[in-house]
């Protein structure tokens, strides 16, 4: 089987920049391009010496590498116009870029279906983060109060993170009804966090973390705590290869790696 061509967007970022490290070292994929509006010139030099396009410019990339799969890590504002760009030219498409609104995903998957590809978007694409939000839903129908800490570093522009809120919400739709909450009787409570769905979100930014997450579920006389710690941003790097692997394969917009792991 030939390698799937991929287009980094958002390059210079910091997921971008691991994934540009690490993807062209993989067989199943060949890493075609790189997009950024920070570009630093027209080819990038990888590790190992071989030169790869390098444009501020997405359609220009897409125009003369042909790629089958763009990966987005970027910023909401340029990942709709990026989607546009790559679904117009039948790249299919691996975000992982926080903060589309519902309307955002509902264009992709109309967009996708009709140009007869597939979208992945993942709030996580650490799989032990996804394995943690599975596990956190399993355990919600069996205890009826939940709360999440999540803990990222300092730089980190939405709060509560992305990961914290699919998983309030994952939980919340499993269990099939909100959960109780310790402190809710309609007081302002601005110490206790967000509330989602019952879930109280507590978010922390701090400099020396980098994504942390601890879901403590509590019922009578016991509590269960369940946490996943991200130590580097390699750990992005095997979700990302199976959705760029699974994603060829599909039409439409998928939500979440838990299908392509069969959870």
């Amino acid at each position: 089987m030939n390698p799937i061509k991929v287009v980094i967007h958002g390059a210079t970022g910091r997921v971008g920049q691991v994934l540009i490290k690490t993807l062209y070292r993989e067989s199943a994929v060949k890493l075609v391009g790189a997009v950024d509006i920070k570009t630093p010139g027209e080819k990038l030099v990888l590790d190992d010496g071989s030169v790869i396009p390098f444009s501020s410019d997405l359609g220009q990339i897409l125009d003369t590498t042909h790629p089958e799969v763009m990966v987005d890590f970027s910023l909401a504002s340029a990942t709709m116009p990026a989607a546009r760009s790559a679904i117009q030219n039948k790249v299919h498409l691996v975000i992982g870029t926080t903060g589309l609104t519902a309307d955002n995903l509902v264009e992709i998957d109309r967009l996708a279906k009709t140009a007869g590809i597939g979208a992945i978007v993942a709030s996580n694409f650490a799989l032990g983060a996804v394995l943690m939000m599975h596990f956190a839903k399993m355990a919600s129908k069996y205890m009826d109060f939940a709360e999440i800490i999540e803990l990222h570093h300092d730089q980190k522009l939405d709060a509560p993170s992305g990961t914290a809120l699919s998983t309030a919400k994952a939980m919340a739709a499993y269990r099939g009804k909100p959960f109780s909450r310790a402190v809710d009787e309609g007081k302002n409570f601005a110490s206790r966090g967000e509330k989602v769905n019952g879930v109280t979100i507590h978010s922390v930014r701090l400099p020396g973390l980098m994504a942390h997450q601890e879901v403590i579920l509590g019922g009578l006389g016991q509590t269960l705590t369940i946490r996943h710690d991200t130590i580097n941003r390699e750990c992005y790097v095997p979700g990302v290869l199976l959705a760029v692997q699974g994603v060829v394969q599909r039409q439409g917009l998928i939500l979440g790696l838990e299908k392509l792991l069969e959870l």
